[in-house]
């Protein structure tokens, strides 16, 4: 199948499953691994916080793995190296875990190890996911691809998290690493039955060896092209947002509005039923008014990004009369925006990797790849550091944190700016009409089409 055919719904489905496999087993490596260490080993939080940390920074090399999947002209290879990787890594993570009860130097030494392969493997596979779909997906359609591969990976994350709770039970350190290394095994042979055939037989050629360009000379001309430096700066900027509340949030909620633990992790709850919701929002639209194209994405980004500032500061404020504020559907709305703005701007990216030169999609992906990573590892931490700072000045939790969630929101106003040019020199390239959301077309199955 050729790019222009499109993938069908049934394609994009079983792409997904790759996306729901990836998300199995990181769920049980940064979620999982992250409470053993604290709670049943009552080691420092900072350790865990670490190797997660580390997850995320070594996700610099997504470039270079984009990079790899373009001289080669195939992504298959590297969506299913990246996925033994990733479940190899998330074994030994697991099993550093347990050393870590005999021996606190030589676990962390192991686990250190899983998680550095834990983030190359997630990389490889994500990066060369993206632009795969980017790939065989069609233009009007990718708004709603990008919106069902994401709700696929957070139902990795939601099943895994159940199920593999439950065989945890009673727990003990080889039920840790069975169950890891179940998960990771299951994870992928999903891969490799999802993966088969999707990738078109007749792929971009692959460079010839007296052809091959230098890395870094190639990432630097993707630099110097505007939509590509700009989408880079805007990835970065959202995301460092977006993570900003990660580890802030429910503290608030505690401190601020006297939520129990219970209470607060049902309000965790809202949040995501709001992502969900607002990701529904994009794929609806994408589908109802795709004579719009990017403009439409745009649309989505940049008013996401605003109505995440305006809800942060409703956030801020509220604190000041936590008696009578609506918390939780404060929260659900700004899952909601955050939700829609997210989603469009991973459907934006599937549609602009192709623009510019040609044979660079999977650079471009890996560039943006690498600037959410990063993003998130530092929003996360640098969002708890803020508001550490802000207490040791401000007596009142409310007003130290308002301060916290208002820095973000202006934060959300920098990412909108930055969106507003995204895809504008795409518009002219996409087509008229697109199909209802789910529509899978008579002539694709007559023709055994994926």
């Amino acid at each position: 199948m050729t790019s222009f055919a499109g993938l069908s719904w049934l394609g994009i489905a079983r792409l997904g499953l790759i996306q729901t496999a990836l998300g199995a087993i990181i769920v049980l490596t940064t979620s999982t691994l992250n409470r053993v260490m604290v709670v049943e080993m009552a080691l420092p939080a900072m350790l865990p916080g670490f190797l997660v940390a580390v997850h995320h920074f070594v996700q610099l090399a997504r470039p270079r793995i984009g990079f790899g999947s373009d001289i080669g002209g195939r992504r298959t290879p590297w969506i299913i190296g990246g996925m033994a990787l990733l479940a190899c890594s998330g074994v030994i993570a697991a099993l550093g875990t347990v050393l870590m009860s005999e021996s606190v130097a030589l676990g962390t030494a192991v686990s250190l190890l899983g998680f550095f392969g834990i983030g190359l493997g997630s990389g490889a596979t994500g990066t060369s996911l993206l632009v795969l779909l980017a790939k065989v997906v069609a233009p009007e359609r990718k708004p709603a691809a990008a919106t069902l591969v994401w709700f696929m990976m957070i139902a990795g994350f939601a099943v895994t998290a159940g199920i593999a709770g439950h065989f945890l039970d009673p727990f003990s350190p080889s039920r840790l690493v069975v169950v890891t290394a179940t998960v990771s095994m299951l994870a992928m042979i999903t891969t490799l039955v999802a993966i088969r055939g999707v990738e078109p037989g007749n792929p971009t050629a692959a460079v010839k060896q007296e052809d091959k360009p230098e890395f870094f000379p190639a990432l630097q001309k993707i630099w110097q092209e505007q939509q590509a430096r700009q989408f880079t700066l805007f990835v970065f900027v959202s995301m460092f947002a977006y993570s900003f509340q990660d580890l802030i949030l429910e503290p608030y909620a505690g401190l601020v509005f006297g939520l129990t633990p219970g209470a607060s992790t049902q309000l965790a709850g809202t949040q995501h039923a709001g992502v969900l919701l607002g990701m529904a929002a994009v794929a609806a639209s994408g589908s109802l008014f795709s004579r719009h194209g990017v403009r439409l994405l745009r649309g989505w980004t940049v008013g996401g990004c605003l109505a995440s500032a305006m809800v942060l500061l409703a956030l801020a404020s509220g604190g000041l009369r936590a008696d009578t504020w609506n918390l939780s559907m404060n929260v659900f709305a700004l899952g909601f925006a955050n939700g829609a703005f997210a989603v469009a701007a991973i459907a934006a990216m599937m549609t602009l990797a192709s623009a510019g030169e040609s044979g660079r999609e999977g650079l471009r992906m890996g560039l943006w790849g690498a600037s959410q990573a990063i993003a998130f590892a530092l929003g996360a931490f640098l969002g708890t550091v803020a508001v550490d700072v802000c207490r040791i000045w401000i007596d009142v939790p409310a007003h130290a944190y308002g301060l916290v969630f208002t820095s973000e929101a202006l934060m959300f106003l920098a990412a909108a700016w930055l969106g507003r040019g995204i895809g504008k020199s795409e518009e002219h390239d996409l087509p008229e009409r697109a199909p209802a959301f789910g529509d899978i077309a008579v002539h694709e199955v007559m023709a055994g089409r994926n």
